[in-house]
């Protein structure tokens, strides 16, 4: 968790552009029947039955201190999708020296996806220009690409969309609209903070003087350790 919020400290360096990444399922559903139209004290209505169309899914790159984001719909979630996406990834900041990712931390975000998808050769290159950042396990919440994908969502497919096509559409609008407004996430949440408020989750260095044993008892994240040391030292003397 620290070293990602380490990497949310970093300046702005265009040769070093900081960029996080995250996915998300979506399923297509269709109209059944034409909505009524809103009028002057009327919301717009639809009908209740709908018709499903499959899912698909929608990967989003953002680079927080810039205000740009990226977005890729594609029929799956595949390694090969999300290797492919690193590619595009890749080619949009390609006068970066390294790009450094911050992604969650399954296993399909692996180097390996890449040799799965590309050459050996093509594949080391393209894992070459990356610097890869996890985050811990049930804390994608510190995924800044998480929070742009909440802001796509409740912007823009909190509604019934039918097609795949339409749906890529919507979403590079949304997109264009963000990219030219220059939208930001203001990140506060620093390692200073993590270790107040998230305290119980770090280990616990307490000590304690146990008469009967004239040693001491040391407590290191909840296991109770004897120093062996001490004990002995007394034991000898005695």
């Amino acid at each position: 968790m620290e070293r990602v919020l380490d990497v949310y400290r970093r300046p702005y360096n265009v040769d070093m552009p900081v960029v996080c990444m995250d996915e998300t399922p979506r399923q297509l559903i269709r109209e059944t029947r034409t909505p009524i139209p809103a009028c002057p004290g009327q919301l717009e209505r639809h009908d209740y039955e709908y018709e499903r169309c499959g899912v698909c899914n929608v990967f989003m790159a953002s680079e927080p201190l810039a205000g740009t984001r990226m977005t890729k719909v594609t029929e799956r979630k595949t390694i090969v999708a999300w290797a492919q996406f690193l590619q595009d990834i890749a080619g949009r900041y390609q006068d970066a020296r390294k790009i450094t990712l911050v992604m969650d931390n399954l296993n399909t975000h692996s180097p390996g996806a890449l040799y799965q998808a590309f050459p050996p050769d093509q594949a080391k290159a393209l894992w070459d220009r990356f610097e890869f950042v996890y985050t811990p396990k049930h804390g994608s919440w510190l995924n800044v690409a998480e929070i742009e994908l909440n802001v796509l969502i409740s912007q823009c497919l909190d509604r019934r969309i039918g097609s795949r096509e339409e749906l890529h559409a919507e979403v590079a609008a949304w997109q264009a609209h963000r990219d030219q407004i220059h939208a930001k996430v203001n990140w506060q949440f620093t390692t200073k903070n993590a270790r107040v408020k998230l305290k119980r989750l770090y280990p616990t260095f307490d000590a304690m003087h146990d008469e009967t044993l004239g040693g001491y008892l040391e407590f290191n994240s909840g296991t109770l350790v004897i120093n062996c040391d001490v004990v002995r030292k007394e034991a000898l003397a005695s």
